[in-house]
């Protein structure tokens, strides 16, 4: 799809793409704070002035802005993917550094522009992470869809930040201004730690980790039928969010060799964090990665997975489809997948599809256990 900026028209693309109508890789939001920001500095590309983006999903704002060094910090290794595919099939040279969510930022930005995360803690923690960067003269302007700006979001800048202000809705989207007036010696509270005294478990969630504050009841519910599952030697743990069922199905099977896989930076480093502080000997692999796309180990015997049903703010059951056909591609004959989900989502139909065969290991009102073998 083209993509028109004020500076100029971008073919951009979603990555995974989708065959969903209607869902591009921007949105009214993106266009609002590109077309204030060049309102506001309409002749400026100056490379000296080093901008940071947070949370530019496909690189709609990175390709608008490509005059500018830029910063792109997100929690995302999938927007990073999009963004450096999008620049290469614009055939755009810029001057880009890509900076997962984890790491300190390094400089001093004259200019920051923000797309407001689903997660209010993320981007409290975004906002802590950024005090230490930003001078008075900052320009901040942040930017979402006006349903998804609530007092709580603009409370977190003004606590954090400082004076803020919002803009009337244009598209259905706002923007926020703040400024840097605000004087904090506070840091970001994450990670937080929780304890799960049934299990016997102690968990560290960065923000932008799934159900933060306690485990997962869908994860807990898992959990439990573990020790159904098949001996394996190698077993991946996709979309493994905090780590909680390769760390558990690690106590069943000591011996297997275990792969977290997520796309999210926040949750590699906690699955990394918690499965050390479990296993002090034991070793295991950890993965950024598209679903499997960036997986290129030997196929395993088992795949753990819980699916996402959304990406950012759009729900769908795409990435849940390519988890599933990806898991059977790289399962051994005999292999399983196990899945938990929403009773209501009907995993079954597509694993049946996908497998030829589909078996319910356990139900509740609420949550579904199944498990395809690759025959």
């Amino acid at each position: 799809m083209l993509f028109r900026a004020p500076s100029g028209s971008y073919k951009l693309e979603r990555i995974p793409k989708t065959t969903k109508g209607g869902l591009r890789a921007w949105d009214a939001a993106d266009e609002l704070l590109l077309n204030a920001f060049f309102e506001k500095y309409p002749d400026k590309s100056d490379k000296d002035s080093r901008l940071l983006l947070v949370n530019d999903s496909f690189g709609a704002l990175s390709l608008a802005l490509n005059a500018y060094s830029i910063d792109n910090c997100s929690d995302s290794f999938l927007s990073h993917l999009a963004t450096r595919q999008n620049i290469k099939n614009n055939q755009l040279e810029i001057d880009i550094r890509y900076i997962p969510s984890t790491e300190k930022l390094a400089r001093t930005y004259h200019y920051v522009l923000i797309k407001i995360p689903k997660t209010l803690a993320l981007l409290e923690d975004q906002l802590y992470r950024l005090k230490a960067n930003i001078t008075t003269e900052t320009t901040i302007i942040a930017a979402a869809m006006s349903k998804h700006i609530h007092t709580s979001t603009l409370k977190i800048f003004e606590q954090i930040i400082g004076t803020t202000t919002t803009s009337r809705a244009t598209k259905k989207a706002r923007l926020i201004y703040s400024q840097n007036d605000k004087v904090t010696k506070n840091q970001s509270p994450y990670p937080i730690t929780i304890t799960d005294k049934a299990l016997k478990l102690q968990l560290s969630h960065h923000a932008n980790v799934f159900a933060k504050n306690h485990l997962d009841i869908g994860t807990r519910f898992f959990i439990e039928q573990l020790d159904q599952c098949p001996q394996a030697g190698q077993i991946i743990d996709l979309g493994c969010g905090n780590g909680a069922l390769g760390i558990m199905i690690q106590r069943i099977q000591k011996q297997a060799h275990l792969v977290f896989i997520d796309e999210s930076y926040m949750a590699i480093a906690s699955a990394k964090y918690n499965y050390q502080q479990e296993n002090k000997s034991t070793k295991a692999s950890f993965l950024l990665s598209n679903c499997l796309d960036q997986y290129s180990g030997a196929k395993v015997d088992l795949v753990l997975c819980n699916p996402p049903f959304h990406q950012a703010h759009s729900i769908g059951d795409q990435t849940a489809w390519q988890m599933f056909t990806q898991s059977r591609d790289k399962l051994i004959k005999g292999g399983e997948l196990w899945v938990v989900g929403n009773r209501h989502l009907a995993y079954h139909a597509k694993l049946k599809r996908l497998f030829g065969n589909c078996r319910t290991i356990a139900a509740n009102k609420k949550f579904v256990v199944l498990a395809a073998t690759r025959k």
